[in-house]
């Protein structure tokens, strides 16, 4: 049925008048005409017609229960079992209080008396039952999550505390799936195929919800959330989610990760549990052995521990309660070894836990940009303590300071190290730069120009960890380094693994062709020492001369050195 409307009546909202009686429907056309577009059916048969033809305009059904070919009680039943049109307020129109009742069982929503009373009364009925139909409407759009019709973050945490509220004692998870590298899906197969991932995931979680009391949402592009009733585990999800995937033609492999945290107290705040869940979610990355990590006792407390670390360390960087230790380097090149430089390693004095080694709390720093903060200050201190050193003996050893790969995003950094120096009156000679081999295959080109200038600064660069397999043969020649530092992994097994000593034998034979020296780290016995010096090695670093120290048991070196 094709209509046309003037401009003006474009904002009436249309209804559907269902009686067969001919007065009832001119009574109600006359009371609700010059407010909506109307449309009439004789029975409940002509009405489903114009009801499935219609369904996107309607915004109210009046209904009589006593018709011929279908009554108004039969068509609520058909309309009750069809998704679409069940979502259409129905009221009713009867005299029969106990047909009043069935008919809001079944699914209307009002109902108007016969014979109708004050026309205003009756319009304000309906139109109380559309702004509750529109209201639903608008809030259940904005609710959901378009692309997946899972529900939105902030719908979705409204909900789940509903759950807690209603079901104070039900035992809840908290369950977060991620997608592993889903942008390089993007950017390979292109948004649209990303797109199809992320329904059939979504599509096979409203699949293993209806086996399971809970409900689920997108909470980012690719990370999805879901809270329901405590289970023994998720390994059928993860089993739905993979078949899932694999209707998918041409589909790549898709790693979704599941984190969970089980048998929730309900006065854990609901974000708090979802980041418990995330964080054991996150535990999974690079492990491709697990797909699915639950959070316990043993991560709440690596979790308190890095939530305190990194709140602390402000406080700890204002109160000198990091401290520098310094691990002494040897010149083997001679008969007799020479201390020839020392590295700068930190160490925490922290109120609480103790002296903390640097793997407790650097890698922590490095994720979240902290560990500036801890380079500066290493820098800070060390040249302080080689001033002090200088202004007592007269003679100081260059210290060896690292510079982290966020570091070299610092397009000031070499002015700024230089600025340290000189207001304590030392100059490039007097500190060393130590660069992992990592931070040069991150974008090569970048920090290979960022190490370039730091080298036009005068700055000596040590390239750490060298031979943990980041770089590649064919970018070795362009690296801009002085000194290469040999993994330590490669030392502690070269006196008792043949294969190990043919690998320092590779790196000093990659050394000598890129004209730099070799420092071995980890170098602990007699035997690693005389291998080393015997395959040609020129400084050596380790327990064997000495383990990382104070500064005050470090003097005692300087002075036996003078």
């Amino acid at each position: 049925m094709e209509m046309h409307f003037s401009d003006s009546e474009k904002m009436k909202r249309f209804i559907l008048i269902v009686d067969d009686e001919e007065i009832n429907r001119d009574i109600l056309g006359s009371i609700f005409e010059e407010e909506y577009h109307i449309f009439y059916a004789q029975n409940g048969r002509e009405a489903l017609d114009l009801i499935k033809e219609n369904s996107s305009l309607l915004s109210a059904i009046l209904l009589d229960l006593m018709m011929p070919e279908m009554t108004g009680m039969e068509l609520l039943e058909v309309l009750k079992e069809e998704q679409l049109l069940k979502k259409i307020p129905v009221l009713v129109m009867t005299a029969d209080e106990n047909s009043e009742v069935d008919s809001l069982k079944i699914g209307a929503v009002d109902f108007i008396t016969k014979p109708y009373g004050m026309p205003e009364a009756v319009r304000a009925r309906v139109a109380r039952s559309i702004e509750l139909f529109e209201d639903r409407q608008f809030i259940r759009a904005t609710g959901l999550d378009e692309l997946t019709g899972l529900y939105s973050k902030s719908f979705f945490y409204e909900y789940a505390q509903m759950m807690d509220r209603y079901n104070p004692d039900m035992d809840t998870d908290a369950v977060v799936l991620d997608i592993d590298h889903f942008h390089l899906v993007n950017e390979i197969y292109g948004r649209d195929f990303g797109d199809d991932i992320l329904r059939e995931i979504s599509h096979s979680i409203k699949e293993f919800l209806k086996q399971s009391d809970g409900i689920a949402c997108r909470s980012e592009a690719d990370v999805f959330l879901l809270y329901a009733e405590h289970r023994d585990g998720y390994d059928d999800l993860q089993e739905k989610v993979s078949e899932g995937l694999q209707h998918l033609s041409e589909t790549p492999h898709v790693r979704v990760r599941i984190g969970t945290y089980t048998g929730v107290k309900h006065d854990i705040d609901m974000e708090r549990r979802f980041a418990c869940a995330k964080l054991a979610c996150n535990t999974l990355r690079g492990n491709f052995m697990q797909n699915s990590a639950n959070y316990d006792k043993e991560m709440r407390e690596k979790f308190i521990f890095s939530e305190r670390i990194v709140n602390d360390i402000h406080d700890a960087l204002k109160e000198h309660q990091l401290i520098v230790y310094y691990q002494p380097k040897y010149n083997i090149t001679g008969d007799k070894p020479k201390l020839a430089s020392a590295e700068a390693l930190i160490r925490w004095q922290h109120p609480e836990y103790g002296m903390l080694g640097p793997f407790s709390f650097m890698p922590l720093f490095e994720e979240n940009g902290l560990v500036q903060m801890v380079d500066e200050y290493v820098w800070r201190e060390s040249a302080e303590q080689i001033r002090k050193w200088k202004d007592t003996y007269g003679y100081a050893v260059p210290i060896s300071v690292n510079v982290s790969r966020i570091d070299l995003y610092n397009p000031n950094l070499g002015a700024e190290i230089l600025a340290m120096l000189e207001e304590n009156g030392l100059g490039v000679e007097d500190m060393y730069l130590e660069i992992t081999e990592s931070a040069y295959a991150n974008n090569a080109k970048q920090m290979i120009a960022a190490v370039e200038k730091l080298r036009g600064y005068g700055f000596k660069i040590e390239m750490d960890d060298f031979g943990t397999g980041y770089s590649s043969l064919n970018m070795l020649f362009d690296l801009p380094v002085d000194v290469l530092k040999m993994d330590m992994r490669f030392a502690q097994h070269i006196h008792e693994n043949p294969k190990a000593l043919q690998m320092v034998s590779v790196v000093m034979d990659i050394a000598e062709t890129m004209q730099v020296p070799v420092i071995a780290e980890g170098v602990e016995l007699q035997e690693q020492f005389d291998l080393l010096k015997e395959r040609g090695c020129q400084y050596i670093q380790g327990y064997y001369f000495s383990k990382p120290i104070p500064a005050d048991e470090f003097e005692v070196r300087l002075q036996n050195d003078v």
